[in-house]
């Protein structure tokens, strides 16, 4: 069955460095950490760095199970240190931490994901899986991103720097049937 998938390119989208599709081997999984698809398109479209780009998933997933592109899978997007060049990141818009991300109090991450999110999160895996032949690995960005940052409440505590997706991200009905494997971080 075929998925809708709206295009939505990023301003910058040109300047992202071009990849071949075989260049793709993982998927990262990210929640947004915002209230809503608004204000993650707004700090997308954030330019950060000097050659005139921002960060940003290739691909955002809205509690309703809409499906928007800002970058396409053959750009690199900046969405997880030193993983960029061989990944897709796909952001589910959820709250996470907002809008304290580092206040050591506020670590918990309460709001679950939609089932719309997940079935279309599935629907999209298989997708990619058809596009990007090398793709077989799967990973959360907490996972791939493990530093500890000073709590902005106390900052002789460390917290961590990304938490996503978190506790509440169903990776066993993810994964099942996906043909991904999960990649974890040591100790998980």
């Amino acid at each position: 069955m075929p998925i809708t998938i709206h295009d939505q390119p990023l301003p910058y989208v040109a300047l992202l460095p071009e990849r071949p599709a075989s260049a793709v081997e993982m998927v990262v999984i990210h929640c947004t950490e915002l209230p809503d698809l608004a204000t993650a398109r707004e700090y997308g479209e954030r330019v950060l760095y000097e050659s005139g780009t921002g960060a940003s998933g290739h691909y955002y997933i809205d509690r309703d199970g809409a499906i928007y592109r800002y970058v396409p899978g053959t750009r690199v997007a900046n969405h997880v240190r030193g993983h960029n060049a061989n990944t897709i990141g796909i952001e589910l818009v959820n709250l996470g931490r907002y809008p304290d991300w580092y206040d050591s109090r506020r670590q918990t991450m309460t709001e679950p994901y939609t089932a719309e999110q997940i079935a279309a999160l599935r629907a999209l895996l298989a997708q990619l899986r058809q596009d990007y032949p090398k793709l077989h690995l799967i990973a959360g960005h907490e996972d791939l991103d493990t530093a500890r940052v000073p709590a902005s409440d106390d900052p002789a505590k460390a917290v961590p720097r990304k938490l996503d997706p978190g506790p509440l991200f169903p990776w066993a009905e993810v994964l099942q049937g996906s043909g991904l494997e999960r990649v974890t971080a040591p100790g998980r």
